[in-house]
């Protein structure tokens, strides 16, 4: 059977069980998007092709599979570099399809002729350039398994133009063997003996999970060694959810914005459990005095990220859930004792830090932006999938809004990705048709792709865009406020839009609150709404997030309100 190359993918992608891809069409792949045109695979036309990457990561996010998304040459394969940067700092399975110039021009500098696997190497977890029509098959069925296997992350199929209309005999690929690629993914139980004993023997332990917990769907063993062992549990921004955000076992977020018990129990506690977690600097603050008291156990399926940047005591190579599953059976079998009571001064301590600086703002004749998340998590009782920016925004949705399940908070984490949250929310939403997707943002931010709401509203996507409209570059400028003596260097955006009219002019309902009173009724009108909203909070303006870690201080040293 002869098929052309676009057919071959198309096939390809159906046996992959693919049903939504993210894009924006041009000449390189014209015949590809031919082909797409005559399946059933749903095709989401963004408006900038960063933004496909950022929504087929919301997609992967939310709906736990792979996001996938195509663009042409040149420019379109050049604009996706931030997109596969954040997914690739984030761990997230998604594939990307460029197209190329035809094979015969490859290197002549031929009109949109870039070398994309060449700029894509450094945030790829891998990527490839099709030469053949004969071998696309086995490389897309090679890109998906290397895309979700193991510590997941994207993978980038550069696609010349002759390589797509080229007709060849189509031989299926039954079975993808990577001999050089093999994953661990059950622990050394050794390992796990010795962690058993590091636990059993603890006065003072914490957990730190991490992105890793969610990836492999281990927030139910998470909760359950938590629960089994009385440890406490602390996660990054990225592992918001992977342990009850309500459960009286969390300390809450970690790290430069931390909370203060979290902060504090990393200096004081004596076993730290690193679950799915890279101890990135935005976490560990100094790092030779990070968790200095502590023996430290990480569990990750990465075994390049262990002893990375910091010591380990105990470290297991294995999947989290895998892992965890099989730790939890070796609990079982242990007398543990009342490890209630004999943590019993280990609680009280925490509890004295939670009372000694809880998180806490005044809302007064101004609008607090953490009052207008807090209200957020009342009214949407905590179901809501978040997405957001990058900057404060992002920091007071993990402080303010409580994640009790893990795929529910959605951010650029590693990142740090202006833009990223209402193209993510776009694919959340697409992924979880019957869910609440918001979209937490300021008016910095949510400018810099700003472009999607057109693809929102074409979609019937009923996103919710909550804008902390502060004024500012809020993050930037709160660091100009703390060390650089008030200087507003280049962030004050004064010359910002009207967002009501804006989400009017695409088509969008718009709305504002401008005094305290307003917000509950902006936001019950704007969540209640069957379309796309922006509700525009216009909040005090110099207001900062706290706890804040200074770079290179300890984590446990921190500037509070």
């Amino acid at each position: 059977m002869k098929l052309t190359g676009a057919q071959i993918m198309m096939k390809v992608l159906k046996e992959e069980g693919v049903d939504t891809i993210f894009g924006y069409p041009g000449g390189a792949v014209i015949d590809i998007y031919d082909e797409l045109e005559k399946t059933d695979i749903r095709h989401i036309l963004v408006r900038q092709e960063a933004c496909a990457v950022h929504a087929a990561d919301g997609y992967a996010r939310a709906g736990s599979r792979v996001g996938v998304c195509l663009v042409t040459s040149g420019p379109g394969a050049t604009n996706t570099v931030s997109g596969i940067a954040s997914a690739y700092m984030d761990s997230i399975p998604v594939v990307i399809f460029t197209g190329q110039v035809p094979t015969h021009l490859i290197g002549n500098d031929a009109f949109q002729e870039v070398d994309t696997v060449g700029i894509t190497r450094p945030c790829t977890k891998h990527n490839y350039l099709v030469k053949r029509t004969e071998d696309l098959a086995r490389i897309i069925k090679e890109g998906f398994m290397i895309a979700k296997s193991g510590r997941p992350g994207p993978v980038l199929i550069d696609i010349p133009k002759n390589v797509g209309a080229t007709a060849v005999d189509y031989k299926p690929v039954k079975k993808v063997n990577l001999k050089s690629y093999n994953p661990t993914y059950s622990p050394n139980v050794k390992q796990l003996h010795k962690v058993v004993e590091l636990i059993k023997n603890a006065n003072k332990p914490m957990i730190f999970a991490g992105g890793g917990v969610i990836l492999s769907g281990a927030a139910k063993e998470l909760t359950e060694l938590a629960r089994k062992t009385q440890v406490p549990v602390t996660t990054s921004l990225m592992g918001l959810g992977g342990f009850p955000g309500t459960d009286p076992l969390w300390l809450g977020m970690i790290g430069m914005h931390g909370t203060y018990r979290a902060n504090m129990c990393s200096g004081e506690c004596d076993l730290l459990i690193g679950i799915g977690v890279r101890f990135d600097d935005r976490v560990t603050g100094k790092t030779d005095v990070f968790a200095a008291n502590a023996k430290i156990v990480h569990i990750d399926i990465d075994p390049t990220s262990i002893r990375k940047n910091i010591p380990v005591t105990a470290p297991v190579v294995g999947d989290c859930k895998i892992t965890l599953a099989k730790l939890n059976q070796l609990l079982n079998k242990e007398d543990l004792g009342d490890l209630k009571k004999k943590r019993k001064k280990w609680f009280d301590q925490i509890q004295r830090w939670v009372a000694k600086q809880p998180l806490a703002y005044k809302q007064e004749n101004i609008i607090k932006p953490q009052y207008v998340v807090e209200m957020l998590y009342k009214m949407t009782k905590g179901k809501a999938i978040i997405t957001t920016e990058v900057g404060q925004n992002q920091m007071w949705a993990a402080q303010y809004y409580h994640f009790d399940k893990p795929n529910h908070f959605i951010t650029s984490g590693g990142l740090g990705c202006m833009g990223f949250g209402l193209p993510a929310a776009i694919g959340a939403q697409l992924a979880c048709p019957d869910k609440l997707v918001v979209d937490v943002a300021g008016d910095g931010s949510i400018q810099m792709n700003i472009q999607e709401m057109t693809t929102a509203v074409q979609c019937g996507l009923p996103i919710k865009i909550v804008i902390l409209n502060n004024g500012y570059l809020g993050m930037v400028r709160q660091w100009q406020q703390l060390f650089f003596n008030k200087c507003y260097a280049a962030t004050c955006l004064d010359c910002a839009p009207d967002f009501v009219k804006l989400a009017e002019a695409y088509g969008a309902e718009g709305l504002r609150a401008t005094k305290p009173e307003d917000v509950e009724t902006v936001l019950k009108k704007g969540l209640a709404s069957k379309n796309t909203v922006i509700m525009d909070f216009q909040v005090d303006r110099e207001e900062c997030v706290y706890p804040m870690v200074p770079a290179g201080a300890p984590v446990t040293e921190m500037l509070l309100v």
